[in-house]
C-alpha cells in the first residue's frame, strides 16, 4: 500500500445558535438548548414553530452586499484562520483553495422576489439580486477572496452531508499535491424556504428535538457554519503549526432511493462508513466515538442507529451522541459543525450530549451519550452525515501523532 502525506486540521471557526467558537464548544459540553419558537417570520401558517437561529449576530463588513450564509462562512473562514496562526502574506495562494457546502445557498433573495410576486409587483431589484447573489457557488468564491486563496474553490450542495462532502474534497486535494491549505466546512441560513419544506414534510418536532429517544416527533431547522483549515502535514510541520487532529479517511456514497428518505436497508450509510474506515486503514474497533446524523426524526434515526448497529454490533458498544438535539439542523453547515465537535472532543476528550433523552427505543440501540457530556479519551471520531437524495458522507478524525 502506497503511503499518502497526511491531512491534519490546524484551525477550527465555529458560528452556531449556540454562540461562537469556544463558547459554542462550552455551551454544547453544558448541554444549552437554542432552540425556541421562531422569531425572524411568522409561522403561525404552519403546525410546527420551533427553530435554532442566531440572533446576535454581526457579519463582517466584507459580507454587507451578501446574504445571511455568505456572513456565516466568512465569519467561520476568518476565526479558523486565525485560530490557525495563518498569515495571508505567508501562504501561497494559488495552493491555498476552499470548498463550502450548503443546502439552500443564500435562500433570502429567493424569498424577496416571490414576496414581490405575491404582492402584484415584480420588483426588478429583486431580480436583479437573485441572479446574482442566490447562486450557491459564490459561497465559496466570497470566501477565496476574502482569505486571498486563488487555488481550487467550490461550493458543494449535497444538502445535508454537504459539509462533510467539503472536508472531503478538500483532503483530496492535499492528498493529490494540488494544495498545501484548503478551508473546508459549510454554511445556511436559517430561513422560510427551508422550514415551511420540512413543515409540510410534517418532520418538525412540537416541543424539543430527541434523536434516539422512543417518543421523538421530528427535527428542528437551524443554521450556523463552520469551517477547518487541513493542511498537508507536511506544510503543517515547516511552519510550526498546532495540529488540533488528522483527516484520517473519508468514505461518500448515495442511495440513489427517494428525494427524502434514505434506503430502509441503511446500505448506503453502512457504505460510506465501511469507505471511510477502509480509507483510515481502520477498522470499527478502533472507533472511541460516532458523531451521529441524529435528526430526531422517527424513520432517521431508527435507520442510523440499525446501520450503526450492523456495523459497529450492537448495544452500546461505541458511544454516538447527536448535537442536533442543542443547536438543531443546521442543513449544509450540520455535518461540518459536527465535524469541528470531533476534533475538539478528541483534543479535549470528552463527548458532548444528546439532551432531551428521556426513554430508550429498542429500535435504536446504541449509547447516545443521554442528557451529560462524558469525560472519554478519543483517539478516533467518525461523523456521519446523510441528506435529501441518498447523499451519504462519513469523515473520520484521529488524534494527531507528530
Amino acid at each position: 500500500m502506497i503511503d499518502r502525506e497526511a491531512v491534519v486540521v490546524t484551525g477550527v471557526g465555529l458560528i452556531t445558535a449556540l454562540g461562537t467558537g469556544a463558547d459554542a464548544w462550552q455551551n454544547l459540553l453544558r448541554g444549552r438548548c437554542a432552540i425556541k419558537p421562531v422569531q425572524t417570520f411568522d409561522t403561525s401558517a404552519h403546525a410546527a414553530h420551533l427553530g435554532a437561529e442566531i440572533i446576535d449576530f454581526t457579519p463582517p463588513a466584507a459580507a454587507a452586499p451578501f446574504g445571511r450564509a455568505t456572513g456565516f462562512a466568512l465569519a467561520a473562514a476568518r476565526s479558523a484562520l486565525a485560530d490557525a496562526g495563518l498569515e495571508r502574506e505567508a501562504i501561497d495562494a494559488p495552493r491555498a483553495g476552499v470548498m463550502v457546502g450548503t443546502t439552500s445557498g443564500e435562500p433570502a433573495f429567493v424569498e424577496r422576489l416571490e414576496d414581490s410576486r405575491a404582492t402584484g409587483t415584480v420588483s426588478v431589484a429583486a431580480s436583479a439580486d437573485l441572479a446574482s447573489q442566490y447562486p450557491s457557488h459564490l459561497l465559496a468564491v466570497r470566501v477565496a477572496r476574502d482569505a486571498g486563496f486563488l487555488g481550487p474553490a467550490m461550493t458543494i450542495p449535497t444538502a445535508c452531508a454537504a459539509g462533510n462532502h467539503a472536508i472531503a474534497t478538500a483532503a483530496g486535494c492535499l492528498r493529490s499535491g494540488r494544495a498545501d491549505v484548503m478551508l473546508a466546512g459549510g454554511s445556511d441560513a436559517f430561513s422560510r424556504i427551508t422550514f415551511t419544506g420540512f413543515a409540510r414534510l410534517g418532520a418538525i418536532a412540537p416541543e424539543r428535538c430527541q434523536p434516539f429517544d422512543r417518543h421523538r416527533k421530528g427535527m428542528v431547522p437551524g443554521e450556523g457554519a463552520a469551517m477547518l483549515v487541513l493542511e498537508r502535514a507536511d506544510h503543517a510541520r515547516r511552519r510550526g503549526a498546532r495540529v488540533y487532529a488528522e483527516v484520517a479517511g473519508c468514505g461518500l456514497s448515495c442511495d440513489a432511493h427517494h428525494m427524502t428518505g434514505g434506503d430502509p436497508s441503511g446500505d448506503g450509510a453502512i457504505r460510506a462508513m465501511r469507505n471511510a474506515l477502509d480509507d483510515a486503514r481502520l477498522t470499527p474497533a478502533d472507533v472511541s466515538y460516532i458523531s451521529a446524523h441524529g435528526t430526531g426524526t422517527p424513520v432517521n434515526d431508527r435507520l442510523e442507529a440499525q446501520a450503526l448497529a450492523r456495523l459497529f454490533g450492537g448495544g452500546s458498544a461505541v458511544p454516538a451522541s447527536s448535537i442536533k438535539s442543542m443547536i438543531g439542523h443546521a442543513m449544509g453547515a450540520a455535518s461540518a459543525i459536527e465535524a469541528a465537535a470531533c476534533v475538539l472532543a478528541i483534543v479535549h476528550g470528552v463527548i458532548p450530549p444528546t439532551i432531551h433523552f428521556e426513554t430508550p427505543d429498542p429500535e435504536c440501540p446504541l449509547d447516545c451519550v443521554p442528557n451529560a457530556a462524558r469525560e472519554c479519551r478519543v483517539n478516533v471520531a467518525m461523523n456521519n452525515a446523510y441528506g435529501f437524495g441518498g447523499n451519504n458522507a462519513s469523515v473520520i478524525v484521529r488524534a494527531w501523532e507528530a
